[in-house]
């Protein structure tokens, strides 16, 4: 009988194994289908994960509040990422990440044979909001990129109403010809919005809404005050076009002064050091040489 316990045991463990398989499989199969038709495909780095994503959105996140859900969803629109995830799915990031930057650090105290609660917790916040760092850099790098392509698009939009469009011709000549990013996206959403009957006014308004940037903010109001009082929009447009490329300008002057400041310390840190040290190696291995 004694003989028999592994068999027992090796079976056991295979019954446990297969149930837990099983119901992993169960719990996956409840999910809903992930109809991505209308959003953008997900991060390669995030495809292999994407599952248990899912899962913790459908059985976690879905039981939020609304009114933080809503806040998560305007922090990724003015973010741009809300064509990937949804405010559910990226709170169930936020957790994925918790749980997943603790393992990794428990394995490495494991290896080292050193495990502190402490580095455990760290973890699990850092994790946490590990996706927000991403998102405010994402949020940033967009911003910077509709802020240089602003000028181009109102460029096109002032040629094309030189020649005789209106502002919505204009625009829609604009999104055609200008280059592609974040702009363009934004000004396609406007097309959409003033073809789905809103109004042009309130069309850049929401634009503005979900965007937050000063620039253009006065490009919006600007646009908008003209088609209250009933001023040239062509005017509007050139003003508007001047203003921006000054301050491009400005702002390349602004990052032309400030450069030499910031080398200062790489320079002191990196390159003069090593410097020295070719400058001075020969000279100190003579004087070794010549025994001084």
């Amino acid at each position: 009988m004694i003989e028999l316990y592994p068999y027992f045991s090796a079976a056991g463990f295979g019954i446990a194994a297969m149930s837990v398989i099983l119901a992993i499989g169960a719990i996956f199969f409840m999910l809903p289908q992930d109809d991505r038709d209308f959003l953008d495909p997900i991060p390669p780095g995030l495809r292999l994960f994407w599952p248990f994503i899912r899962l913790l959105s459908y059985f976690v996140s879905s039981n939020l509040p609304s009114t933080h859900l809503d806040k998560i969803d305007d922090k990724l629109q003015k973010s741009g990422v809300c064509y990937v995830f949804s405010a559910e799915d990226y709170f169930a990031l936020c957790i994925f990440s918790a749980i997943t930057v603790p393992a990794l650090v428990a394995v490495l105290m494991l290896s080292s044979g050193d495990v502190n609660p402490m580095y455990l917790i760290l973890g699990a916040v850092a994790g946490f909001y590990l996706p927000e760092v991403w998102v405010r850099d994402t949020r940033l790098k967009r911003n910077g990129n509709i802020i240089r392509a602003l000028p181009v698009f109102l460029e096109y939009m002032t040629m094309s109403v030189d020649a005789g469009l209106n502002f919505s011709g204009a625009l829609r000549q604009a999104v055609d010809k200008g280059p592609s990013g974040a702009m363009k996206n934004e000004f396609k959403i406007v097309l959409r919005d003033i073809r789905s009957g809103l109004s042009r006014a309130e069309s850049l308004e929401r634009m503005d809404e979900r965007l937050c940037i000063g620039e253009v903010s006065t490009f919006i109001g600007a646009v908008t005050q003209a088609e209250k009082m009933g001023s040239s929009i062509k005017n509007t447009l050139q003003v508007q076009t001047r203003q921006r490329l000054d301050e491009r300008f400005q702002r390349a002057e602004k990052q032309a002064m400030e450069a030499p400041v910031k080398l200062v310390v790489p320079l002191v840190l990196f390159i003069f050091p090593v410097t020295f040290v070719i400058l001075l190696y020969p000279i100190v291995i003579k004087f070794i040489n010549s025994g001084i």
